[in-house]
């Protein structure tokens, strides 16, 4: 398959600068999902690499050939590239084969060969069974795996996908994350992924780029953005996550209210304590931090709770046995299993 190489892009419209300076190179085989919220530029970045958008500096190249520069642009049609868009796209009017077949009939290849293509592409999406359903007849994840056969059946280097999973209902979108995964295995094609959910990127990417106003804020695999994120950005976008200002000194860092937790790191004066609220351990018996519950939401698998330490209120999510165990305004105590630690304007 490909590797995608960035270098130097920057994207302008008009004043306004959406990617500043982007430069990545994304290598043969790999998964890699562009993280961001709403207009942090990731769906500019894919339209880029498409072709569908011209870079306003900066170089792309597919391999070896440069597709979009200064004084080369190679057009969409030309870059073998497959894209899946958050619509279907799926043309109303042509069965399930049709609509996969289409690519092929365009270029026109061989009936014989086409047949055998779209069959081959139908068994791996799991659509053998529904050939002459018509679009009306599917369900909105059969419809985006017609809509990602028809972006493998042209053997792209490269498939895109922008936000493919949006509109479908959160048990079918968790399904279709592990199916497109192994469609990537089953192909060894070279993904580029567009997502706003970081549920998504963690569970199918082998890297993950977390956008913020067009510029990189970590570039990462999916346990150290999560486990160590570079600032309080990625931290905060990725999971869930408390932020607690204090002091840092002497071995320990004090909180407001006169708390103190020890801390061996470097970072001294005014900081940021991040906490994940899986990665507090609530006790009666005694702890680092004492705090009061203020409230507790049974969720079956996990207590959700919010704890109060001394003005600074904290989300602590505990096994859902815990429920009853502890009493809303009771004392407990916080220990952190595992923490971050920012410095305050990071």
């Amino acid at each position: 398959m490909s590797s995608i190489t960035l270098t130097n892009i920057t994207k302008n419209y008009g004043s306004v600068q959406v990617i500043r300076d982007f430069s990545e190179k994304f290598n043969d085989h790999e998964f890699i999902t562009l993280l961001g919220p709403s207009g942090c530029g990731k769906t500019t970045i894919l339209r880029m690499i498409a072709g569908f958008e011209r870079p306003t500096a900066g170089e792309i190249m597919i391999d070896d050939v440069v597709v979009s520069s200064a004084g080369n642009f190679v057009p969409p049609n030309l870059r073998n590239i497959g894209m899946v868009f958050q619509s279907y796209a799926v043309w109303p009017h042509m069965n399930v084969f049709d609509n996969v077949a289409y690519p092929l009939k365009m270029k026109h290849v061989p009936r014989p060969e086409i047949t055998e293509r779209v069959m081959n592409i139908l068994e791996a999406v799991h659509l053998s069974p529904y050939v002459q359903r018509m679009p009306a007849e599917l369900s909105g994840g059969q419809q985006q795996r017609v809509a990602l056969g028809r972006a493998l059946v042209s053997n792209p280097k490269v498939l895109l996908l922008d936000e493919p999973l949006s509109n479908l209902d959160a048990k079918l979108r968790e399904s279709m994350r592990f199916e497109i995964k192994e469609v990537q295995g089953r192909f060894g094609i070279t993904v580029v992924y567009v997502t706003h959910d970081q549920t998504e990127a963690m569970a199918m990417s082998d890297r993950v780029i977390v956008l913020d106003r067009g510029e990189v804020q970590q570039s990462d695999t999916p346990m150290n953005i999560y486990r160590r994120p570079e600032n309080q950005f990625v931290a905060d976008f990725v999971g869930k996550i408390n932020f607690i200002g204090g002091v840092s000194s002497g071995g320990q860092v004090e909180f407001p209210g006169g708390q103190k937790m020890t801390y061996t790191g470097g970072k001294t004066g005014a900081v940021v304590v991040g906490v994940r609220p899986e990665n507090i351990t609530m006790r009666q018996d005694g702890g680092v931090l004492r705090g009061k519950i203020l409230q507790q939401y049974y969720l079956g698998d996990v207590n959700d709770c919010r704890v109060d330490i001394g003005g600074e209120i904290l989300r602590v999510i505990a096994p859902g046995n815990t429920y009853g165990k502890f009493s809303i305004g009771g004392e407990v105590w916080l220990d952190f299993d595992e923490y971050l630690v920012f410095d305050e304007n990071h």
